[in-house]
This record gives structure tokens, sequence and C-alpha cells, in this order.
């Protein structure tokens, strides 16, 4: 067994049931700092002006990189699988067409 083998240590995750359900997000705000990233979750309804902040993650630079890592990975997978994901400025998707204004970013 090699040595990277044996260092991997099995995590147990509990999901408790008021979280299971998730929280849709169709927009997301990400600010920084030297010590931090903060992920801002909302949704952008049709007709409303206002997004409401449902969910906040902070992280650590390196925990962001490496979840940036693992969401590039399951993005890969899911395209191999899918095909590919058409995102804003290609060809064939419209522009979100939303800014946050700079002065009020969350933090």
């Amino acid at each position: 067994m090699s040595e990277k083998k044996k260092n991997v240590q099995q995590i147990n995750i509990e999901l408790d049931e008021d979280v299971s359900g998730g929280e849709y997000s169709n927009f997301v705000v990400v600010t920084h700092s030297p010590a931090e990233f903060v992920m801002d979750f909302t949704r952008l309804l049709p007709g409303v002006a206002k997004a409401k902040v449902h969910s906040r993650i902070i992280m650590a630079p390196p925990h962001a990189k490496s979840f940036l890592m693992a969401l590039k990975d399951n993005l890969d997978k899911f395209e191999s699988k899918y095909g590919e994901i058409s995102s804003p400025g290609q060809e064939g998707f419209g522009d979100f067409g939303v800014k946050p204004p700079e002065e009020v970013l969350p933090n």
C-alpha cells in the first residue's frame, strides 16, 4: 500500500433533516480578504429588484482553492456525461444582466 493511501482518513458526514432539502441559488457574490473568502448565495427572481442572501459560506483561502478544484472536477465529469454547459459570454447564452453595486457588497 502506498504512503498516500495510508494517510487518508475517512470522515463521517451527518446531514440534518432541516438542511437536507438544500437552498436554491442562482447568483453568488464572492468577496475576499487576506484571511478568507466569503460567498453569499442568493436567488434572483423576475420583477424583484432586491436579492436576499440565503446562505453565507466563509472559507480560508486553501479551502476555497480545494473547493474550486473539486467543483472543476465535478463540472468536467458532468460535461463529459451530459455535454458542455454554456456560460455567460458564450454564444447561445444570454447575459445575466445583473451586477451588485460595488458600494453595497455584503462584507
